[in-house]
């Protein structure tokens, strides 16, 4: 096993490398002049011109890739053009958001999603299976903008139920340690800032999280199906166990394994969705953070942002790998 996280690892290396590259060849591809953007069009020629020197945007695009993986290595993510920040210390509250909001979104997906698999294979055919599998389809086809304007029209607009912008009310600000604001509020034991920071959270999850659902639903579905039809599903139920122990303990352990990979990779779809998410909801993540970067052309941020997305979803996809071993003993790594 050790070994074979080695070779997993050694292999992200060039993977990384290629993702450092392809970012920084497509930032630099956005059409727009940075010094323009950011002096507005009025400035003069020389200043632009002095801008683009001090930035290094005068120098040839090889030289900057250079320079960039350089900064990198040397654990520099460089510095905001718009706001002269250092992009480490910026973006670590935007970044806590974003992951705060993808796991209940994943949790809200994986809960209803893997449930509602589970039972339509298992009541097959019946009323509760094609429903479930209807709402599935829709949940696929439903464009994450439209539901989130949906959400915030009905349950805010309409009911006045939930909040429909932002993390928290700002009359009543939460004192951030972690950047997580469920994890703070119930390390300090604010129960009632925390039942506000869960109004917030429910309408961005479900939003983001009703694809992820509806794709976990059908391949849980699809995969318990396969599993109720072998010989030790038989033989268990011969056995005269219970079919609730049938069915969650030893058929959805077995069927597990490619609801995981599908997980993994929905986990990663999450991030990006998040920028749609975050801009309809307000949410101060980094979808936010990077929708505003490329208004102001602001290289450096968006090359990290985006990197650092990848990053996650790379490093998930080895987590999930090393999942398989966990969950099914029969799986060797060499």
């Amino acid at each position: 096993m050790n070994s074979y996280v080695l070779k997993r690892i050694f292999v992200l290396i060039p993977v990384l490398v290629g993702m450092t590259l392809i970012v920084f060849s497509i930032i630099h591809a956005i059409p727009g002049d940075p010094a323009e953007t950011i002096l507005g069009q009025k400035a003069t020629e020389q200043s632009k011109e002095a801008l683009r020197e001090q930035l290094g945007l005068d120098k040839p695009w090889l030289q900057q890739y250079f320079m960039y993986v350089g900064d990198l290595l040397k654990g520099d993510l460089g510095e905001s053009i718009r706001t002269k920040v250092p992009i480490a210390k910026e973006i670590t509250p935007y970044l806590a958001a974003t992951l705060e909001l993808t796991f209940t979104a994943m949790l809200f997906a994986l809960i209803i999603g893997i449930n509602a698999g589970i039972l339509s294979a298992w009541k097959q055919n019946s009323w509760f299976d094609y429903a479930a599998m209807l709402l599935a389809l829709i949940g696929i086809s439903m464009p994450i903008f439209w539901l989130g304007l949906m959400e915030q029209w009905l349950f805010s607009i309409k009911l006045h139920w939930l909040p429909s912008i932002g993390r928290m009310d700002q009359r009543n600000p939460l004192e951030t340690q972690t950047g997580l604001y469920v994890l703070d509020a119930i390390i300090q034991g604010k129960w009632d800032q925390l039942w506000i920071v869960i109004k917030h959270l429910i309408l961005p999850s479900i939003a983001l999280g009703t694809i992820p659902m509806a794709v976990i639903a059908r391949m849980t579905r699809s995969s318990m199906l396969e599993v109720m039809k072998s010989d030790y599903i038989r033989t268990a139920r011969s056995k005269g166990l219970p079919q609730f122990l049938v069915v969650y303990k030893h058929a959805l352990k077995n069927a597990f394994i490619p609801v995981l990979t599908v997980v993994g990779l929905q986990t990663g779809s999450l991030l990006g969705g998040a920028v749609l998410t975050e801009t309809i909801f307000a949410w101060p993540g980094v979808g936010r953070y990077l929708y505003d970067a490329i208004s102001y052309r602001d290289y450096p941020v968006i090359q990290t942002g985006i990197l650092i997305i990848a990053f996650i979803f790379v490093v998930i996809n080895l987590i999930v790998d090393l999942l398989y071993a966990a969950i099914d003993r029969r799986i060797k790594y060499r």
